[in-house]
């Protein structure tokens, strides 16, 4: 608890003195991820290029802001040509292996974390930003308590044991009643605006959770690190916000457009 209360702390704060900061914060956070995905790739035989990869997560989570969507897909494609080049001049053996593996964290969580820079730009960027990262919360915490009291129906035993069915009605319940009261009193949307943007938070943010549990499983380890007690690693915390960003993005564009 004290963990997260610290990272609030921290992420509101940035917002809401200069926006640019919340960008440093982000580029930290999404650093580190990579930098554990990379180590635990390479301990199971996988070769990733650790500084193309964070000049190029750096580029995507920085350049947006003032370039917009088309400097996104530029320094993501040009990320990919860095990573395929740099990785040939290492021979030919595991070439395919290591290029999709590297090729796979230009995607997740770099290409997707670019999208913050998207959703902070416009005035009420820091609102969208809020919206966006509590309704992940509301998941997280929506699911944890419900769980523990009510669950009993596994959601998924052969992937994430500890979730159930009951606790995604938890989540569910708390991202729409979340959603709903923040697009309306933040961002001035309607209250069935803030609950669309609810509902499909909460399913991104599950099938995140899922998506993250499946790798760890895959590549044999239980945390993807130790830098948050009692939460593991960076990119156990950021493979729920991942996935929810991007539709919260395009749903907010959509249904509540900046004035």
């Amino acid at each position: 608890m004290g963990v997260g209360v610290a990272l609030g702390a921290a992420v509101i704060a940035s917002l809401y003195t200069v926006k640019a900061a919340f960008l440093v914060v982000v580029l930290l956070a999404v650093g580190v991820g990579i930098h554990e995905l990379v180590k635990a790739f390479g301990e199971f035989g996988i070769r990733v290029p650790l500084p193309p990869l964070l000049a190029g997560m750096a580029a995507m989570v920085v350049g947006p802001f003032w370039g917009g969507t088309s400097f996104l897909v530029g320094a993501f494609g040009v990320t990919v040509m860095v990573l395929l080049a740099w990785r040939m001049f290492q021979g030919a053996e595991g070439f395919v292996r290591d290029a999709t593996a590297a090729v796979f964290v230009a995607v997740y969580p770099a290409l997707l974390a670019g999208f913050v820079p998207l959703l902070l730009a416009p005035e009420d960027g820091p609102d969208r930003v809020i919206v966006f990262i509590a309704v992940t919360v509301c998941s997280d915490i929506g699911g944890y308590f419900a769980g523990i009291f009510f669950g009993k129906h596994r959601m998924s035993p052969l992937i994430s044991p500890k979730k159930t069915w009951e606790g995604f009605a938890g989540s569910t319940l708390a991202c729409v009643v979340g959603g709903a009261l923040l697009v309306h009193f933040l961002l001035q949307g309607e209250y069935w605006e803030g609950a669309v943007v609810g509902l499909a938070g909460v399913v991104c943010a599950t099938l995140g959770d899922l998506v993250e549990s499946v790798i760890k499983r895959d590549i044999g380890i239980k945390d993807m690190g130790t830098l948050l007690p009692g939460h593991g690693g960076a990119m156990d915390r950021l493979d729920s916000l991942l996935f929810t960003l991007v539709p919260v993005w395009l749903l907010l564009t959509l249904l509540v457009p900046v004035a």
